[in-house]
């Protein structure tokens, strides 16, 4: 695994969020991943939650834009921080702190925690 490699991972996520489809933005997370959403109080702990949470958050027409990532590399466990921004329908502009966890898993890597939220400004 290498840093593009890991920019690929994100900009899979990124185009997933484009599509408006909450199942696939599901897809890219493990079975029993943890996200802390941008725009919700709930943590999701598994598929069901967090394509719950990407059914409410596509209905704004999100656009993401990457405007930092760290990217660290461990074997088989990857984590990218940093900060993105999403432009909503409402011209509403949220720009957040990220977290992915991806970890390797059955020959796919998958986000197992996601935490995004937004800058405190």
């Amino acid at each position: 695994m290498s840093n593009q490699e890991v920019s690929k991972l994100f900009n899979l996520w990124n185009e997933a969020l484009s599509s408006g489809n909450p199942k696939a933005l599901t897809a890219l997370y493990a079975s029993d991943a943890i996200l802390l959403p941008t725009i919700s109080n709930e943590i999701r702990h598994n598929h069901d939650e967090i394509e719950d949470y990407f059914v409410q958050f596509l209905a704004n027409e999100p656009k993401g834009e990457l405007i930092e990532q760290n990217i660290r590399i461990f074997n088989e466990l990857v984590i990218n921080s940093g900060i993105y921004s999403f432009s909503l329908k409402d011209s509403t502009h949220i720009k957040a702190r990220f977290s992915y966890v991806y970890q390797l898993l059955e020959g796919e890597w998958k986000i197992i925690e996601h935490h995004s939220s937004q800058m405190p400004e």
